[in-house]
């Protein structure tokens, strides 16, 4: 199993710095690079202070000049609010400048909120179609002249430039839907998946998924599977309520957007009321500790290997949920040190 750190500037209110969120994260992706992690990735939101990313790849050339080995991804730019010209030129300065290290991850977007500011009048629900045009155009860009006459966009013969160093850069999509991995299987993509706060029984949901989408397409590669967690680790035992704690709060104001339930106050979702919700046993403290990556090292290795058993290739340390600085360092040192070697 090999291990990948999905990290976002985030802000869950104004009592913190701007200037030492963005220091934090910078230090924390120097910290995966040199503890073994595989690759880093940055996200893209717009007007939300819980996942400042307005462009991921300004994230990853940021990441690359502080940076030596580990890989660098989008996950995900959201095809919707991108031209593919545009698009394709991005990703390839992000592979250029860094040698060559980018994994370039694409999808539909996940907020109503969002797609009623960057792309007024499209829903969520339909965004699919847009990454599923625009990945084959952005592929054909990276080759060289291209001429485009789609659904959604349409544009003379045009090139990307620059042209990425890797003579094929690694791809891949978000996916919770079938449709999705059948998608990714039949034009070669990787899979980035979250279980939200689901227990084992989703993850092994979407393996299924995987696994049927590859036999339906006979002769196609299988696809690199990485499952993403929220992540935190620390000492002892009775600290297991600090991410909690953290996690309850930060997964009210994701409630928000992902249902678009409530306001955004100058960049910060209001928390919505676990009791106002029809998945409200999703956040129950014993069960976040039990679904999520917390844990003492022991512990976490064990729930590791539940996935490794499973089928899963990699897993995505995610590491914004709100928790205070200090403890997301303590947590990615002791991930670094002694749960990365135990399955080198």
């Amino acid at each position: 199993m090999k291990f990948h750190l999905a990290i976002n500037m985030e802000r869950i209110d104004d009592t913190l710095d701007m200037k030492d969120v963005a220091k934090h994260t910078l230090e924390m992706v120097q910290m995966a690079d040199a503890g073994g992690f595989r690759i880093a990735w940055a996200a893209e939101h717009h007007a939300l202070e819980m996942t400042i990313a307005p462009n991921p790849f300004s994230i990853l050339t940021w990441w690359a000049e502080h940076t030596n080995d580990i890989r660098l991804g989008t996950a995900v730019i959201a095809a919707p609010y991108w031209h593919p010209i545009k698009a394709a030129g991005e990703a390839a300065f992000v592979d250029l400048i860094s040698g060559g290290r980018l994994e370039f991850g694409i999808g539909s977007g996940a907020y109503q909120r969002e797609f009623d500011r960057m792309r007024p009048g499209l829903k969520q629900t339909d965004a699919w179609r847009y990454m599923q045009e625009m990945l084959p155009v952005i592929r054909k860009l990276w080759q060289g002249d291209y001429a485009h006459e789609g659904e959604h966009w349409s544009f003379p013969a045009s090139t990307s430039c620059p042209k990425p160093l890797q003579a094929e850069v690694p791809v891949w999509v978000a996916a919770r839907a079938p449709i999705t991995y059948d998608y990714a299987v039949k034009h070669g993509c990787n899979i980035q998946s979250w279980p939200l706060t689901r227990d084992m029984g989703e993850a092994q949901a979407y393996m299924d998924r995987l696994n049927e989408a590859v036999a339906n397409n006979p002769g196609a590669r299988r696809p690199t599977m990485a499952m993403m967690r929220h992540t935190a680790l620390y000492d002892r035992k009775e600290d297991w309520m600090v991410p909690v704690r953290a996690a309850q709060r930060q997964l009210s104001q994701f409630e928000n957007l992902f249902k678009n339930m409530g306001d955004v106050e100058n960049g910060f979702p209001k928390s919505i009321p676990f009791d106002q919700l029809g998945n409200r046993a999703e956040y129950d403290p014993e069960m976040l500790s039990r679904n999520l990556m917390f844990g003492t090292p022991d512990e976490v290795i064990a729930k590791l290997k539940e996935y490794e058993a499973i089928g899963v290739d990699d897993f995505i340390y995610y590491a914004s949920l709100g928790l205070g600085l200090k403890e997301q360092k303590r947590s990615l040192e002791l991930f670094c040190k002694e749960v990365i070697p135990a399955f080198a």
